[in-house]
């Protein structure tokens, strides 16, 4: 009796300790747009899945978790992205093209922030980190990683050709071994752990196996402008995915791991192999990877962990730079961890999806993408999308209700004009706050 006393407490003891640090598992997926899982982002709306895809896995995660029909990614292509997440900062700041000055290294970074939080946190980044990012994942805090991986590591090459049959299509299996060999290692040992899973897929080249490509080509045409081969990419992708998630129950932790979904950037606006007559990869949003349209940075943003409901719906916007608080708080962080980061913790909408509580330095998600000459911000239903010049100075802007006009089809900026103009000031203030460090026009062509 005392025996089972002493058991039963220390049994106690453990999961609380277990509670309190929570495992984190950021699964990154390349180039794959909001609207494309078998599943719907949006329950309201059945133009955001699609019928022909299969993503059984991704669609496990979202019946089981909570899906964010508004999650954004920081910027519309991959590094700046990847180094917002990495650092909690809007592209704005820490570069809106793959080429910038900002060193990751000497500045807070996701893996150093849960460190702070519990120093027992064991992190480790695998698969794709990026092209340019100057610093190494060591460098900036993690365990154990692939290195300095880019587009080329996953295949890249003669990527305009329709599918490519390889023995591990975009390193999607070695990735997923490896992230599951970290998760028993941490397990066993009883660390509480961090492990950023960057897929490849769905960047092109397209790459599959011959299964797959069959499989697709048995279902006939593609509902949407991509090809059959990248649908079994994209089903290859799901199942590393599922793979995951089936190792966290044979393990027995699915309970206290957080498992965040998303991607990088919008899917891309044309497929080699695609039929551009059937309608556009991203529909129901307009634009594409690249682009500041909600096509470009709208993405999938699923959440599963505990105390979230299964099934459930936020509406509230949210972006990549976001995860860096976020994550600091599920892993126990109280005191503020740098000025210059830009996201808010969402934590509180796990529990109310409802309440607009993510509390940021500006009020509003930041969006900027010189090289075009756009910049947007959103803040709740409404996104303002700014046309700027070279010197970052608003020239004009268009004003759209994204909740109601998903497609950005209806510009308010003259109905609404008060709305529009403080969202215009509000943009102007934070672009003339920062620098972003991204090489000139002039510096580009000196370089070269």
């Amino acid at each position: 009796m005392k025996t089972s006393f002493i058991l039963i407490a220390l049994f106690g003891v453990i999961t609380a300790l277990q509670a309190d640090s929570p495992n984190i598992i950021l699964i990154l997926t390349d180039d794959q747009g909001w609207s494309q899982r078998s599943g719907l982002m949006d329950p309201d709306n059945p133009q955001t899945g699609s019928s022909y895809l299969h993503t059984p896995a991704m669609d496990r995660i979202a019946k089981e978790g909570m899906r964010f029909t508004g999650g954004y990614s920081p910027a519309p292509l991959c590094t700046p992205t990847r180094r917002s997440i990495l650092c909690g900062t809007s592209a704005a700041r820490s570069g809106t093209e793959f080429a910038s000055k900002w060193v990751p290294a000497d500045h807070m970074t996701l893996p150093r922030a849960l460190k702070l939080a519990n120093p027992k946190y064991q992190c480790a980044h695998f698969g794709k980190w990026g092209e340019k990012m100057i610093s190494s994942p060591e460098e900036c805090g993690y365990d154990v990683s692939d290195g300095h991986t880019g587009n080329v590591t996953g295949g890249m090459a003669d990527k305009m050709q329709p599918a490519h049959i390889v023995a591990d299509p975009k390193r999607t299996g070695s990735v997923t071994d490896r992230s599951i060999e970290f998760i028993r290692k941490q397990t066993k040992a009883g660390k509480p752990f961090y492990a950023q899973v960057s897929y490849y897929a769905v960047h092109l080249r397209t790459e599959l196996r011959q299964a797959s490509l069959e499989k697709y080509q048995k279902k006939g045409a593609p509902d949407r402008a991509y090809s059959q081969g990248w649908a079994g990419m994209l089903e290859e992708l799901d199942s590393g995915i599922g793979r995951l998630l089936d190792e966290l129950d044979t393990l027995g932790i699915s309970d206290n791991t957080y498992v965040v979904f998303t991607t990088d950037n919008g899917g891309r606006g044309t497929v080699p192999g695609g039929n551009t007559k059937s309608p556009a990869p991203n529909v129901p949003l307009s634009g594409a990877k690249h682009s500041l349209l909600e096509g470009g940075i709208r993405v999938p943003l699923i959440v599963r962990g505990p105390s979230i409901k299964a099934g459930s719906v936020c509406r509230v916007p949210v972006a990549g730079y976001d995860f860096l608080p976020t994550f600091y708080a599920l892993a126990g962080g109280k005191d503020d961890l740098s000025k210059e980061l830009d996201g808010g913790s969402f934590v509180p909408l796990f529990s109310d999806p409802e309440t607009d509580s993510v509390k940021r330095p500006i009020d509003g998600l930041i969006f900027s993408r010189p090289r075009q000459r756009m910049a947007a911000i959103r803040a709740g239903k409404w996104k303002l999308l700014a046309e700027v010049n070279a010197k970052r100075e608003i020239q004009s802007s268009k004003l759209f209700n994204v909740v109601e006009d998903i497609a950005e089809k209806n510009d308010l900026f003259t109905t609404q004009a008060d709305k529009a103009k403080q969202l215009q000031a509000r943009l102007k203030t934070y672009l003339e706050t920062v620098v972003d460090p991204s090489p000139s026009a002039k510096q580009r062509k000196k370089a070269k």
